[in-house]
């Protein structure tokens, strides 16, 4: 499929949070980030805060209000707690990429606009994306400070401790109402020329209490995917429809971050604090006895680190997920290595994924 947009690739993240400077320390500390920039009081932003994280090509912008009269982050975060309240990608051109969205339907969150200062130009649009989230058009090619106009280099940043080997971001995931998944991935492909690639249908995800469906669509470079997944009747209450109540709506229930050599990152996020899901034994115990399985890690070092490995095309998949990382149990962050030129999502790891949540979320007495 011709790529109208020319999307090269995913820029930052930002979140919404209660206080970025306490989210700030927590990110870099955990999974060994580097705070590259800040913006606040001191270089003229009055009513906000913001500390861009980064490591490799993986940009995090945490973002807390600092005036009553910041409607839009307190508001976010009153209803939804922290999160994600927009994702950017790059184009070579704003205001044509905008252009092509608009006309296929995307509705405007924000038109296009300049940003400039003394060290260049930013140009960047915004578009409307489930209930609260904006997907940002970007260009940052002709701006030679840091990040953008607002932000300098922060007085201090916490020195990095072991290397955690992140890269870049994989993907980001999608929660939506029943009846909503098919709609959103219609929307992808039609105003940004994206496919769907992967359709996990009824019964291919599940256990004997809930279940869920889930598609994924990708840009036409195959740098950005995006699965969506919506809730399938069952006899409980499924994982999908507990963030959607716990988080008062759609939105972003995970960002996949891809690494250079998973079992030393997770060694290293580990040693750091960072809490995942627990994998059952029994889990590698299956693993252990299958035949089609050929992998150059240790079936006990995956087991000791609780990564889960999984067949897809002639490659296979590395993954692991933490527990949500705020108080509200929504948000969480996805580890995960492709090798040997795999490029989809292994159906065996989604189920354990499934189970595992689904067992968290049983814990908290909202199965």
């Amino acid at each position: 499929m011709a790529d109208r947009h020319n999307l090269r690739g995913y820029d930052f993240v930002e979140f919404y949070v209660g206080s970025a400077r306490a989210s700030a320390y927590y990110l870099s500390r955990a999974l060994g980030l580097t705070v590259s920039g800040y913006s606040g009081p001191e270089t003229g932003v009055r009513d906000r805060t913001s500390f861009w994280l980064t490591k490799g090509r993986l940009q995090l912008v945490l973002t807390s209000a600092l005036a009553p009269s910041t409607d839009e982050i307190l508001s976010f975060t009153q209803r939804h707690g922290d999160g994600v309240r927009r994702w950017a990608v790059q184009v070579d051109d704003v205001p044509e990429a905008f252009a092509e969205a608009t006309k296929n339907g995307a509705v405007a969150a924000f038109r296009p606009r300049r940003l400039e200062d003394a060290q260049g130009l930013v140009e960047e649009a915004g578009l409307r994306l489930y209930d609260d989230t904006e997907l940002v058009f970007i260009n940052r090619e002709r701006y030679r400070g840091v990040f953008r106009p607002g932000f300098t280099a922060p007085r201090h940043s916490p020195p990095a401790g072991e290397d955690s080997a992140l890269a870049c971001i994989d993907h980001i995931v999608g929660n939506v109402r029943v009846n909503e998944m098919d709609a959103w991935a219609a929307w992808y492909e039609r105003t940004l020329g994206f496919d769907t690639f992967i359709d996990f249908k009824a019964g291919d995800i599940g256990t004997r209490f809930s279940a869920l469906l889930s598609k994924v669509v990708r840009s036409p470079n195959r740098a950005i995917k995006n699965p969506i997944n919506e809730p399938y009747p069952g006899l409980k209450r499924s994982q999908i429809e507990e963030f959607l109540e716990e988080y008062r709506g759609t939105g972003v229930q995970h960002i996949a971050i891809a690494s250079a050599d998973l079992l030393s990152t997770v060694r290293v996020l580990r040693q750091n604090g960072v809490e995942f899901l627990d994998v059952p034994p029994a889990y590698y115990q299956a693993l252990r006895a299958r035949k089609d399985l050929h992998i150059a890690e240790s079936i006990d070092d995956l087991e000791r680190l609780g990564i889960l490995c999984d067949i897809e095309g002639q490659g296979y998949l590395l993954q692991l997920f933490t527990r949500p990382i705020g108080d509200r149990p929504t948000f969480f962050f996805e580890f995960i290595q492709r090798r040997e030129g795999a490029q989809g999502f292994g159906k065996g790891n989604f189920q354990a994924l499934f189970e595992a949540l689904e067992l968290e979320q049983h814990k908290r007495g909202n199965l």
